[in-house]
């Protein structure tokens, strides 16, 4: 049964006026200045894993990023170097864990990994944070992990949701029941519906949420098969990729997260992730932002003709030009080359002035094409491969 925090159903105003106090307050002087509202958010510019990696390089550990009381350190591939705290729920998981009933006199078995990286700190903080004990498993030995479940007491599963099902189907083959196990939290790959169904024939009730290990929780479920919520220490902007513009609701576009964290004030952290937001409220009583899951990358650099196109060279494209409201780029093969189509949504007539920003941005010329604007899709593609 999902158990509410009392923040997450305050009113739509209580909760921005909060979270507008906390941005400005992580925020340089000149920066919080520009901040009238949280719609603000999108007059700063966007970091990049890219941008964040070669940073930290340059000035190691964290780029140049201010941080205080930090007392973990972690390493994910790229390498990009993520700072963790101590001091409660430090990453913001607890709200998932909440909403899965995971609480005081539960036992959670958290099976992300504590090597390298923060998926095991980060769940072991919010379980403890919820009242709950923890056993410290991490992947692998899943036999072990059958034993420990057994003797433990286990009552609730934390990581992938593949894993769980390993674990399960040990247990039955070496004839240990687990009638303990309950509830489930799981991220880190997708929830098939046919996974989730068969964990819940075993009476195991499972959610998903979705985070990564620089900003922490993004978003969970509350009920299964609903859209995501959006996790209330974290303001959320789906952008067209490649720039740092919103999209109008309901519209796919790339996931960018501001974490409200001055521990690590990062400030519009593009993720790389397509969704979308959905309008309305969750049937839970939770108020806050829902989110319709993940719906692809948004990096959809693709080599075309020997030569990669990026989806910011495409949004320079569309800059450039005012009378452009959108922008596809359509890549196919002929059986000998490959074929470009540049698709534009605009009321112009003429594709001349056009042909030459094709040229000089994407380095290379191809087939113009004008439909009318609101023509195109808006699933968050700028650049299709249809080889």
């Amino acid at each position: 049964m999902s158990m509410l925090h009392p923040h997450e159903t305050r009113s739509a105003d209580a909760r921005e006026t909060d979270q507008l106090t906390q941005l400005k307050a992580q925020l340089a002087p000149e920066a919080a200045a520009q901040m009238a509202s949280l719609a603000d958010l999108s007059k700063l510019p966007v970091l990049r894993k890219s941008e964040l990696s070669a940073a930290q390089a340059a000035n190691p550990p964290f780029g140049g990023i201010a941080t205080k009381g930090i007392t973990r350190l972690f390493q994910s591939p790229g390498p990009i170097y993520e700072p963790g705290g101590d001091g409660g729920d430090w990453w913001r998981f607890a709200s998932a864990l909440r909403a899965g009933g995971i609480g005081a006199g539960d036992v959670v078995q958290n099976t992300f990994s504590y090597h390298f990286t923060p998926a095991g700190a980060m769940f072991e903080s919010a379980a403890i944070a919820v009242g709950a004990q923890v056993f410290a498993a991490g992947p692998g030995q899943t036999e072990l992990q059958v034993r420990a479940a057994k003797d433990l007491g286990v009552t609730a599963y934390a990581g992938t949701p593949d894993y769980l099902g390993a674990i399960l189907a040990k247990a039955d083959e070496m004839g240990v029941d687990l009638p303990r196990l309950t509830k489930a939290l799981v991220s880190g790959g997708p929830l098939f519906p046919t996974v989730r169904q068969a964990y819940g024939a075993r009476g195991i009730a499972c959610l998903q949420c979705y985070g990564t290990a620089d900003v922490g929780n993004i978003a969970y479920e509350t009920v299964a098969n609903e859209p995501m919520i959006v996790d209330e220490g974290a303001l959320v902007e789906i952008v067209t990729p490649g720039t740092g513009n919103p999209v109008a609701i309901g519209d796919i576009g790339e996931v960018v997260v501001t974490p409200l964290n001055p521990a690590y004030p990062l400030v519009r952290f593009a993720t790389g992730d397509l969704s979308a937001v959905v309008p309305g409220h969750s049937s839970c009583g939770r108020t806050n932002m829902r989110l319709a899951g993940w719906k692809g990358r948004a990096d959809q650099a693709t080599k075309i003709k020997g030569m990669f196109v990026r989806p910011e060279q495409v949004a320079s494209l569309v800059a450039r030009h005012p009378e452009i409201a959108r922008a596809r780029v359509e890549v196919s093969h002929d059986g000998q080359r490959d074929e470009m189509v540049v698709k534009l949504e605009t009321q112009a007539t003429d594709e001349a002035p056009f042909s030459a920003s094709v040229r000089d941005l994407l380095k290379l010329s191809g087939t113009i094409e004008l439909v009318s604007p609101g023509s195109l899709p808006r699933d968050g593609v700028v650049i299709a491969d249809l080889r």
